[in-house]
């Protein structure tokens, strides 16, 4: 009990800090942009809010300035459920990729973010 407890407090902190020092998000033309957010509609993001590697995956969308939709896998038990079902394993962050008819799943902070960083960068 006390380890999570401690978890989640370390957790708050990392949000915190993450957020006093975010990134500035990129800055593209308005026909770029809108096609960047439509691209980014057929991503997902499925992650827990104190997370270390989902807050650097977090950061990246912002610095990119990527709109993916973040799907809480921790208090969302319909998320969390598809994750394991649809994914294979509950483990976060977890990029959802629809392209082509097929969905993807990538894991690992630094698969994904080398993923967002060619597509968007």
């Amino acid at each position: 009990m006390i380890v999570k407890a401690l978890r989640v407090i370390v957790g708050q902190l990392v949000v915190f800090i993450s957020f006093l020092t975010r990134p500035r998000p990129m800055q593209r033309e308005p026909a770029a942009q809108a096609a960047v957010d439509d691209a980014a509609s057929a991503l997902a993001l499925y992650q827990f809010d104190g997370c270390p590697f989902c807050v650097k995956v977090r950061r990246t969308l912002r610095r990119l300035n990527v709109p993916v939709e973040l799907r809480d896998a921790s208090g969302n038990a319909e998320h969390r459920q598809t994750l394991l079902a649809e994914g294979g394993k509950i483990k976060v962050p977890c990029l959802r990729i629809e392209e082509d008819d097929q969905t993807r799943w990538l894991y690992e902070s630094d698969a994904i973010n080398a993923y967002l960083e060619s597509r968007f960068a």
